[in-house]
């Protein structure tokens, strides 16, 4: 190719890397922006199918999305109203149990076998400078509670901007869809809109599950902890809901850290972290088998060891979205391979 003004050439080239370098850096100062839309869209294409439900059951769809979204809005004051009190609560009350938590190690047979096994480390000693010294620096623990409080403001802050575009996407998602499918030529618009409804029902189906799948860990937890009289029981059902949200592994991470909560000497026992233990090892069994078969059977289907790639990737990539995200992302590759990319390479 002969270039007739080298110029020209460069400065083209530098604009284009210029360019695309803006762009990079606009996504990566948007990112928790982009990460709020994404939240939104998602959760909206999850109370869109909720919404043609009640449509059919002869309600208007301005009476179906009310009822939608004052329920979305009683889930989310219910969560915060059962979590944050108990939290600001507790953090006082664990400052004042550190005494109490002091004692009880003293006691511990613990610190009998340290003492005998190394003699000349004074097990007590350090356990009482420990002590003295969370004492002497409540101040500072103190600024880390306000800190903690700071945090979780700022996530009830991001909560709160993903209820409102939830409402905005829930309330116009029809209106949404049909700007997008006028973008596409009109010869394609057709098999591309059918496509995209493909798409975003299994993306809704999969969203419906997987929080019926959760409401049923959360409820449960919430009963069984109450039952054994396990410390803060909805704090820890919740944790239980958020964590079963979680593609593969999420309940299990939430039953090892709610059964370790229980262990928390002053909070909880080894008799109650016990019975936590033995619920959660029946439940996963139960919800393996029997609660997420049965919830998920109208939802995406994907294989086992492409589920288990997307939800590693997705994590990996955006954290908790990212591996909610990734299943019904992959549900839709593999619809867009099988209807579109086969039947095409079947034709040449």
């Amino acid at each position: 190719m002969k270039i007739s003004n080298p110029f020209r050439v460069g400065l083209i080239g530098t604009l284009g890397v210029g360019l695309g370098l803006l762009i990079i850096l606009s996504v990566v100062t948007l990112q928790t922006i982009l990460t709020y839309i994404g939240a939104a869209i998602f959760i909206s294409l999850g109370l869109d199918p909720l919404v043609s439900w009640l449509e059919k059951k002869q309600f208007p769809r301005w009476a179906a999305l009310i009822v939608v979204i004052v329920g979305l809005l009683t889930l989310f004051a219910g969560l915060v109203w059962m979590v944050v009190p108990i939290i600001i609560d507790q953090v006082s009350e664990l400052i004042a149990l550190i005494p109490g938590l002091q004692a009880q190690f003293q006691e511990y047979p613990l610190v009998e076998v340290l003492s005998d096994q190394f003699p000349g480390l004074d097990v007590r000693a350090i356990i009482a400078d420990a002590g003295k010294f969370l004492t002497d620096n409540i101040t500072d623990i103190g600024s880390g509670a306000i800190q903690v409080a700071f945090a979780i403001g700022s996530a009830l802050f991001g909560a709160l901007i993903i209820l409102i575009l939830t409402i905005y996407f829930t309330a116009s998602l029809g209106s949404i869809k049909r700007g997008l499918y006028q973008l596409v030529p009109a010869t394609k618009r057709e098999r591309f809109a059918d496509l995209a409804e493909q798409i975003t029902d299994s993306v809704g189906r999969y969203v419906i599950g997987q929080v019926g799948t959760a409401a049923c860990n959360g409820i449960l937890s919430f009963i069984f902890l109450s039952i054994i009289d396990a410390p803060f029981p909805p704090v820890l059902a919740t944790i239980a809901f958020f964590f079963s949200m979680i593609p593969l592994v999420g309940t299990l991470i939430g039953s090892i850290i709610i059964t370790l909560v229980c262990l928390i000497p002053g909070l909880g026992s080894p008799v109650t972290a016990l019975f936590a233990g033995i619920y959660y090892l029946i439940y996963m069994q139960i919800e393996a088998y029997v609660i997420s078969p049965n919830v998920m059977r109208r939802a995406v289907a994907v294989p086992g060891a492409l589920v288990v790639i997307a939800a590693l990737a997705g994590g990996s990539l955006l954290g908790l979205l990212g591996a909610l995200v990734a299943i019904p992302t992959a549900a839709a590759v593999l619809l867009i391979i099988k209807q579109v990319v086969i039947p095409r390479a079947n034709e040449l």
